[in-house]
């Protein structure tokens, strides 16, 4: 039976690339009844997306969405920097489906405001080829770590994440984000909202806020390459869901069957 959830926001989905874990995206859509869902950026990553790349699991996440709509559920599809290009239609409205960069919401009689993020990314505001070069190396690490976290799991060590340490340790070196998370809730408060939601930064967080203007609410949705996370909001609270700790998905058998398949067709497509 189906979770039945007012809001759900996701970010940083990367479709078309090697790093998605399109098949789990699937399986949580799956499980959940939503009446709205926000895709905050980068749901699609066009900088990296390749013809020869594009799993039948990706297009059933498409194709999932679609069904969301027709069955009345809105969708919006607030635009980040590896869809920047959908900036160009930013207030195009399809039905059910809304494009825009940014989002607010009166939730509870709090307002909410959704957006991507990366314009508090030093590295998007001035070198944005580097953030392009980065993103391409990116995904060659993630596909790197899962060999590396199969070897070590059959040597019997638990999983790391190889990616996540290089880049938190490049990017505090070489100051590519100027403390985001601070940047945006000081902004959030000077702007009066109560809660602040992005993405970009695949670090999923709930954290309050205060300094002497005001208070505020911070939320990061995470991501579907590393984390795979998400965050709900229903009954007036906000929770962040996590695929780890979802042990009625995992023990499902269709999915393991679904994840093998995915897996050996990735082998194929990369080899």
């Amino acid at each position: 039976m189906k979770r039945s959830i007012d809001t759900v926001v996701i970010s940083d989905v990367h479709l078309g690339t090697i790093g998605c874990h399109a098949v789990e995206l699937v399986q949580y859509l799956n499980s959940i009844d939503p009446k709205r869902v926000i895709l905050n950026g980068d749901f699609v990553d066009i900088w990296n997306f390749r013809k020869y790349y594009w799993p039948e699991s990706h297009m059933h996440v498409i194709r999932m969405l679609i069904t969301m709509m027709t069955n009345g559920v809105d969708i919006y599809y607030l635009t980040g920097n590896h869809d920047e290009t959908l900036r160009k239609v930013s207030s195009l409205q399809l039905g059910p489906l809304f494009i825009r960069d940014k989002l607010v919401l009166e939730l509870n009689g709090e307002k909410v405001w959704f957006f991507h993020g990366d314009i508090f990314d030093v590295t998007m505001k001035h070198s944005k080829w580097i953030a392009r070069l980065g993103g391409q190396g990116y995904e060659m690490l993630i596909l790197i770590n899962r060999w590396m976290n199969w070897i070590s799991q059959k040597m019997g060590y638990g999983k790391f994440s190889l990616s996540k340490k290089i880049k938190d340790g490049v990017k505090t070196a070489v100051n590519f984000i100027d403390d985001f998370e601070v940047t945006a809730m000081e902004l959030a408060i000077d702007e009066g909202y109560d809660y602040v939601v992005c993405g970009h930064i695949h670090q999923p967080k709930i954290r309050g806020y205060e300094n002497e203007k005001g208070s505020v609410i911070y939320l990061n949705s995470g991501d579907w390459v590393e984390n795979l996370t998400c965050l709900e909001y229903d009954g007036g609270e906000w929770n962040l869901y996590r695929y780890s700790e979802d042990t009625v998905l995992q023990e499902n058998p269709r999915i393991n069957q679904l994840m093998k398949s995915h897996t050996l067709n990735k082998k194929l497509m990369i080899g």
